[in-house]
């Protein structure tokens, strides 16, 4: 049995160019040169598809590469290929298959004058009634799926935060290496289709929750806008996926003797996690907020605060006399250190926002929540749902449920009156008064 780059390269040294009838066309792709961007280092090749008559897919074959390489040019090599492709797509047409023996059609005879093949007289015409055209098709390099998600984070890293852009590298990289150990034929970013993208998101659902499997649909979505924008891809397939229904999920608010409880214990327990914590609950900061500050960002002059926040660049905060009164004597520290680290106020820590914030979230599940048996309803964030209740609750003691918000939202830092009232609405802060008279 002749293997298929021997009979095309004996159809080149003979110049066979036949022309016969399209009726197996749908059965394979039209055979394309691949020449690396011109790069005369790595290998040039013909490349096509065929239907697997098990299967009734299309599969890439095996790249056909004759003498191409020994060649030193540019030129050398298109007119080789070029050969080898008309070659290869005439041997389609008269019927090759890589799926059967196909010696028979090698030793064909074939109609020779003066050497030479004679092409059909009549001009065959293709289905949108154009007369086929003889051009030679180079086929520009396609992106490899870790070549384009790594262009698409490249640019993405101009245009976001570090953590989001962890976040989007860490979901990129759980997509390539899904693909490559799930559906190995994909290699380049034309390849990958809807259904390849929806089945790595229901095996990030079954190991996970529908609110994963959103996330992971999100971030991964807006790499691949950046990839269409720059048409790497026809469109952006995570687009075609619809977001899954969630239960929300939020850390419950201490009761006011366990708060008091985990206080005291953490005062000989662990110092450095208490003042975290107490940052958290006295200054309403986000966890990574904490994580993030330095010597520099207290300013004890103007007992003011400076933070990089969720929803702004750059936010300062008053600190209240009950926090600067916790804090150890700072002036004497290099205003880049960190504030917190692991064993000490006020150091180095070589690592990311997000490490440090896992940290103590850690810290605090070994320290406090092992020992008082809190499950994973309590947390960190817990503390400031607990004490931004506390604080609306003693405002509205005394003044109307909209100035008590009003005077809420210069404390938390909440942008707009209507977030404050969904966020105080979400921790249930906000509770009517006893209502029995109304049902008697």
């Amino acid at each position: 049995m002749f293997t298929l780059n021997e009979i095309i390269t004996f159809e080149h040294e003979s110049e066979h160019v036949l022309e016969h009838d399209l009726s197996n066309k749908n059965l394979f792709s039209n055979p394309k040169i691949y020449n690396a961007n011109g790069n005369l280092t790595k290998r040039w090749y013909v490349y096509f598809s065929f239907r697997n008559p098990s299967s009734g897919k299309m599969e890439r074959m095996g790249n056909i590469y004759g003498k191409t390489n020994k060649y030193k040019t540019k030129e050398d090599r298109l007119a080789i290929l070029s050969s080898y492709r008309r070659n290869l797509l005439h041997l389609l047409r008269e019927g090759y298959n890589p799926f059967k023996d196909n010696t028979a059609l090698f030793l064909k005879p074939k109609e020779k004058t003066n050497n030479s093949i004679v092409a059909p007289a009549q001009t065959r015409v293709l289905d949108n009634n154009k007369e086929e055209s003889n051009e030679t098709i180079v086929e520009t390099p396609k992106m490899t799926l870790r070549e384009a998600f790594d262009f698409g984070l490249k640019l993405k890293e101009k245009v976001v935060k570090s953590r989001t852009l962890e976040a989007y590298t860490q979901k990129a990289n759980a997509l390539i290496k899904w693909v490559s150990k799930n559906r190995p034929n994909i290699k380049t970013i034309d390849q990958l289709d809807k259904k390849t993208v929806l089945d790595f998101l229901n095996a990030i659902l079954i190991k996970s929750s529908p609110r994963s499997r959103n996330n992971y649909r999100v971030e991964i979505s807006s790499i691949m806008e950046v990839l269409e924008e720059n048409d790497i891809l026809t469109t952006n397939l995570m687009k075609k996926i619809k977001v899954l229904k969630t239960i929300p999920e939020r850390n419950k608010t201490y009761s006011l003797e366990m708060q008091e409880n985990i206080f005291s214990y953490l005062e000989t327990k662990d110092p450095i996690l208490l003042l975290y914590i107490k940052f958290v609950s006295y200054n309403f900061l986000r966890p990574v907020e904490v994580s993030r500050l330095k010597i520099k960002d207290i300013n004890l002059e103007t007992k003011t605060i400076q933070f990089k926040a969720k929803n702004s660049p750059l936010k300062t905060k008053i600190i209240p006399e009950i926090l600067l009164a916790e804090l150890p004597d700072l002036s004497k520290l290099d205003e880049e250190l960190l504030l917190f680290t692991r064993h000490k106020i006020g150091g180095e820590w070589n690592a990311t926002e997000n490490n440090r914030r896992d940290y103590f979230s850690k810290r605090f599940k070994n320290v406090v929540k092992e020992h008082f048996n809190l499950n994973k309803d309590y947390g960190l964030y817990s503390f400031r749902h607990t004490f931004i209740t506390k604080l609306y609750r003693s405002l509205a003691n005394n003044t109307s449920p909209f100035e008590a918000k009003s005077n809420l939202m210069l404390i938390t830092g909440h942008k707009s009156m209507s977030a404050l009232e969904k966020y105080l609405r979400d921790i249930d802060a906000e509770l009517p008064k006893d209502y029995s008279e109304l049902l008697k």
